[in-house]
């Protein structure tokens, strides 16, 4: 197949799927990564997708929603690394609020598979998170669901949504975002579930972004937090130097999560 007939295949994938990855192209196509990001690169400069780590969506995912099962697959390990880190933020017992997206949706994993879960409520907006903690054997974990709209990525929305949670109170909040804007905060294409989020911070006394380094280059709609408004934002260690340095001049406290590749080389280096 030549360069031609792959673009044209994965500007395909992308109109199905709204995000592909590398490595599945490469095993669809039986061809090279090296190939596959030739590809990816040709078609960004054209303006016909967008780069992202280990994949590429498409250009107008700026201002919508990626579907929940396709944003799932992107930015595995980078997830994995922050939620690893964000576990460390609860305390048995703890009355924790968790968003929507992917990123929370693996911190939830997470956590529930450790210590830290025993004894906690979990508020959320999050279908999928609902359903993990429904699936626990362990009875240890209560899970109050906002109820809402439902949007693409599977988070309950809207002024329903913001009245339940207008009632409750928690110790910390955990959300993801969809983009982060330099000096302005954190932002969603969806504006119905920026203002949940935005909900979510009023009733918490700790908020916690957690969010991958690769969002630093995104832009989205709305705006629903502030620098100042945000106590913790936890991110993984391939945050460019610069982008850093600027975070830490806005943030209470920035931390970058050792990535997957990061430990084991420190091991190896031991």
């Amino acid at each position: 197949m030549i360069s031609s007939q792959r673009q044209h295949l994965i500007l395909n994938r992308l109109r199905t799927r709204g995000a592909v990855r590398i490595t599945a192209l490469s095993k669809e196509l039986a061809v090279s990564a090296m190939t596959i990001r030739r590809d990816i690169s040709e078609l960004s400069d054209k303006g016909l997708l967008k780069r992202v780590h280990g994949g590429a969506v498409t250009t107008n995912t700026l201002l919508s929603e990626p579907l929940f099962s396709v944003k799932s697959q992107m930015d595995i390990g980078l997830k994995d690394a922050i939620a690893r880190k964000a576990v460390d933020y609860v305390q048995p017992g703890d009355v924790i609020a968790i968003g929507g997206g992917t990123t929370a949706y693996v911190f939830a994993q997470h956590l529930l598979e450790s210590r830290q879960a025993a004894g906690i409520t979990i508020l959320t907006n999050s279908i999928p998170v609902a359903e993990l903690v429904q699936a626990l054997e362990s009875k240890d974990v209560e899970v109050i669901v906002t109820g809402g709209v439902i949007t693409r990525s599977n988070s309950l929305v809207g002024p329903i949504a913001d009245k339940v949670v207008a009632s409750l109170r928690v110790n910390t909040v955990f959300l993801g975002t969809h983009s982060v804007s330099l000096p302005r905060g954190f932002l969603m294409p969806n504006s119905l579930e920026a203002a949940t989020d935005m909900a979510l911070m009023d009733i918490a006394d700790r908020t916690i972004i957690l969010t991958d380094h690769t969002k630093w280059k995104c832009t989205s709609l709305s705006l629903f937090a502030r620098f100042d408004q945000v106590d913790v934002v936890i991110t993984d260690d391939g945050l460019e130097p610069s982008s850093q340095l600027r975070t830490r001049e806005l943030v209470k406290d920035l931390v970058l999560a050792p990535t997957r590749e990061e430990i084991e080389s420190r091991s190896v280096g031991i």
